[in-house]
């Protein structure tokens, strides 16, 4: 079953293009990243008829080796603020980014087909507002077959961070949508901070999370990427298969 297989990636890396680069051009041995918060800019000045020099092509990186998803953006404030790279080893599986389903800037909704069973993949950034988590639950979303959901959830709580005393309301709310996609938070092997804060005063916490289907015994962890985390402040997620 190619989904118990599966490799994955998973990071915010706060609008760094060279961040991205650097993994789509090493990471081959992933099949899929998932990325929070990439830039998105102009790429070059496209022919126009009202223009002499051009109006700007907007987007993110592309790399002949993955299969880019991203949202198009509705205006210049709407850019999308995740991504999904498919390794091309893996285009036989049909993968499909499902917009009819879920249609928002901050949440990308990925199936494919493996067996002639369809799964699913949802890479979410939350911001400071929770703006992901709020249409998440404001909407019905009525999804068979979601096998992972992760990102970076912008949420300090005690339920998954040893160093964090306090419980927060709007964990509730994470924790209800996961359950209602028959969800659990996943395991890390390795327990540390995800983001890093830079501030003097304000302490490292645990905000980037991973939640995997129920019964799959197989993806019940996933760890803290060993590599260095470049120049994000979020470390790197991974998800594969552990041997028990």
């Amino acid at each position: 079953m190619i989904v118990k297989n599966l490799k994955i990636f998973s990071q915010n890396v706060c609008k760094n293009l060279l961040i991205v680069n650097a993994l789509l051009e090493t990471l081959n041995q992933f099949d899929i990243i998932l990325i929070q918060e990439p830039l998105w800019s102009e790429i070059r000045k496209i022919p126009s008829s009202s223009d002499s020099d051009g109006v700007p092509l907007m987007g993110t990186t592309h790399h002949s080796n993955w299969i880019s998803f991203a949202r198009i953006p509705l205006d210049g404030a709407d850019f999308p603020r995740v991504i999904a790279y498919i390794n091309i080893c893996l285009s036989s599986l049909r993968f499909l980014f499902c917009k009819d389903i879920i249609n928002h800037r901050d949440i990308i909704l990925i199936s494919f087909f493996n067996n002639n069973i369809c799964y699913y993949i949802m890479n979410v950034y939350s911001d400071s507002s929770h703006t992901a988590l709020k249409y998440l639950k404001d909407t019905e979303v009525n999804i068979d077959n979601i096998f992972l959901m992760t990102g970076d959830f912008n949420i300090r709580d005690s339920l998954w961070d040893l160093f964090f005393p306090f419980h927060s309301s709007i964990s509730n709310d994470l924790v209800i949508i996961a359950d209602s996609l028959n969800l659990a938070l996943s395991t890390l092997t390795n327990p540390c901070p995800t983001r890093y804060s830079d501030t003097a005063g304000e302490s490292n916490s645990m905000i980037d999370l991973m939640f995997l289907r129920y019964g799959l015994l197989e993806l019940d962890q996933h760890l803290i990427h060993p590599d260095s985390r470049l120049s994000s402040d979020h470390a790197p997620l991974v998800m594969k298969r552990f041997e028990h």
